[in-house]
């Protein structure tokens, strides 16, 4: 089973909930430095807002110049993920507590030719997915709570980081392990010497005078503390 990416690297993934929609493809362009573009799906039903669907996905998809990494925070994930898949996102995540056969889900999203991650809420444990993680290509730990914008990094998800990546490492497999939430130059090191590799960043790129610097400093300072 191929990772998205290699758990060596450093991969940045911008939000694009903190770009300008009324001019979409310049926000795209600004990011274009960056790995994939991390679209966060949110059906006011497992988060209290709202924001894309499949067919803006599939318009992001043909608009962007790196690919589309979909974050789905959506209730009833078995029946809606396939559509982001099709719709032609590089990586679907579905988040755990949203999906009633998760496995079976990962390789219905895999026959679509997509890669497979699946998420987790801050509060919801890491053990009972440890052995069934070579299912996915990419774990996803929430560092805030997902749907709520501005809230502050949560320092507490830095041991379950830990767990993760000790448990994927013993089990010798190749399963990227990103972080949501409050990532920025202040917390983007802690996040890479507790084990991850794929760091999604909203505010801290868009919000910054030339977006291209920022992500290339976030890659350099989780590069230069990856955990060995």
């Amino acid at each position: 089973m191929n990772a998205a990416y290699s758990t060596d690297g450093q991969y940045i993934h911008p939000s694009i909930l903190n770009a300008d929609f009324m001019s979409i493809g310049t926000e795209l362009d600004k990011i274009s430095t960056a790995d994939s573009v991390h679209v966060d799906v949110m059906d006011n039903h497992f988060v209290p807002n709202l924001t894309f669907g499949p067919s803006m996905v599939e318009q992001i998809v043909e608009r962007s110049p790196i690919p589309i990494d979909a974050h789905l925070m959506i209730e009833d994930a078995d029946r809606e993920a396939p559509q982001y898949a099709e719709a032609g996102a590089s990586s679907v995540t579905f988040h755990l507590e949203a999906a009633s056969a998760p496995i079976k889900l990962a390789r219905d999203l895999r026959r679509k030719n997509t890669e497979v991650g699946v998420a987790l809420r801050p509060a919801t444990p890491i053990e009972p997915l440890l052995d069934v993680i070579g299912e996915f290509d990419m774990l996803l730990i929430m560092t805030v709570e997902p749907g709520f914008g501005g809230q502050s990094f949560l320092d507490t998800m830095l041991p379950k980081i830990r767990r993760a990546r000790r448990a994927i490492s013993e089990a010798n497999l190749e399963v990227s392990i990103q972080v949501d939430g409050g990532v920025s130059r202040e917390t983007i090191e802690r996040c890479a010497e507790a084990g991850a590799n794929v760091f999604v960043a909203g505010s801290a790129i868009y919000r910054a005078q030339d977006a291209a610097d920022e992500i290339s400093a976030l890659r350099e300072l989780a590069r230069r503390h990856t955990a060995h």
